[in-house]
């Protein structure tokens, strides 16, 4: 139990930088490195919109380097890739050079966020990996959390180039020695040199298991990244003041994290794909609450939606191992979560050309969109291929 723990607070720990110095990273500095660079704002979002499709696309080979050579390696080269696209970012004087940097960083989170951590934990771990996931979860959840306050106060002290070199001094003086550490694991065959009928070789579930995954980590995933980056202007549309909006929004960091102390709890004593179905409904609940009681339900549509993205970000690394096993899960994840990558790209775009035209109504696309991904999840069953069976 204590090594598990150790593992979850190195993991974890490595993966809060890596979120928070990527992800959650041109909210602050977006607008400062337009200004210095002399590109439009919007170039910066183009290019950090290019470096998720480029993740995007190199997830699956990340994956496949995990399961033969484990965590451990391509971490620590990630850690590198990290602090390079971020020294880039800082010395960018133009756009070629802002979307190199970009490149950069774009390769660096194809190999080195959720998927890769996740990855690393069944490389090591096999089955028992999905309390080890939900724990990683429950730490890089606090990404934006620490990222955010820290990103701005670099910003402000050194300016916008300064924090890009602080956050990449980060990743070489504390995620390069945190993923360092990881345990070493042996080098394997490929999956598919696995005899067919050996004990150790996957027993493959239906194939449109993989296409149901993948069209719901998408769809989710979309909403997610929609609501990250509009949910303050659908609050103000709904008739909120900017503090009410950004009050209420503040109340979904919590509500992830309640909703992984859920999934940690009472919750892995079923099979996660009871887990999955549960954070899928959340949302659209919310929204036909927020729909019929208006503004003042807003809070418990925050508390909803944060509690169901917060069990589904677990489930993205949950449900590929239940179905699957262990064996060859880093590449197959990589691809079952690569067009989540995409919709992620593109939503903020997308549904922001929503709420412009329909205000509050945009909310009711979220929920139809989400309760597709419920209606998939009510096609699977529980005891197909690899899963074992803890229920109908």
């Amino acid at each position: 139990m204590r090594s598990n723990t150790s593992l979850v607070l190195r993991l974890g720990t490595a993966q809060t930088l890596a979120w928070a110095s990527s992800y959650y990273l041109p909210a602050i500095l977006a607008r400062p490195m337009a200004e210095a660079t002399g590109v439009p704002l919007a170039s910066v979002w183009l290019a950090f919109s290019l470096a998720l499709l480029l993740s995007a696309a190199i997830g699956p080979s990340a994956g496949r380097r995990i399961d033969r050579l484990g965590g451990r390696p391509v971490l620590m080269a990630t850690s590198g890739l990290f602090a390079l696209g971020l020294g880039l970012l800082a010395l960018a004087q133009g756009p070629v050079s802002l979307f190199l940097a970009w490149t950069v960083v774009g390769l660096a989170m194809g190999a080195g966020l959720y998927e890769a951590a996740f990855a690393t934990l069944v490389r090591l771990q096999g089955r028992d990996a999905r309390g080890a996931i939900t724990g990683i979860t429950l730490l890089a959840g606090l990404a934006s959390t620490v990222g955010w306050p820290l990103s701005a106060w670099m910003e402000a002290q050194f300016g916008w180039r300064g924090a890009c070199l602080g956050w990449a001094a980060l990743h070489l003086l504390l995620g390069l020695p945190l993923n360092a550490s990881l345990p070493r694991t042996e080098a394997l065959p490929p999956p598919e040199a696995l005899a067919p009928h050996s004990a150790a070789a996957p027993s493959e579930p239906p194939r449109h298991v993989a296409w149901v995954l993948a069209y719901v980590f998408a769809a989710t995933w979309f909403v997610s990244s929609a609501l990250a980056a509009h949910l303050p202007d659908l609050l103000m549309a709904s008739g909120l003041s900017l503090a009410g909006a950004l009050a209420v929004g503040a109340l979904v960091g919590p509500a992830q994290v309640a909703g992984r102390l859920l999934e940690f709890g009472g919750l892995r004593r079923f099979h996660p794909l009871w887990s999955a179905r549960l954070a899928a409904a959340l949302h659209p609940v919310g929204v036909l609450v927020w729909m019929a009681l208006g503004a003042a339900a807003a809070p418990v549509f925050a508390l909803l939606h944060g509690m169901g993205n917060g069990m589904l970000t677990i489930a993205k690394g949950t449900l590929p191992l239940a179905f699957y096993g262990p064996v060859g899960y880093g590449r197959r994840q990589g691809w079952i979560v690569a067009p989540s990558r995409i919709a992620q790209a593109f939503s903020p775009l997308a549904f922001g050309a929503l709420v412009e035209r329909w205000g509050a109504g945009a909310l009711w696309v979220s929920g139809a969109i989400v309760a597709s991904a419920l209606a998939c999840l009510w096609c699977l069953r529980t005891g197909t291929g690899n899963s074992p069976s803890t229920g109908a």
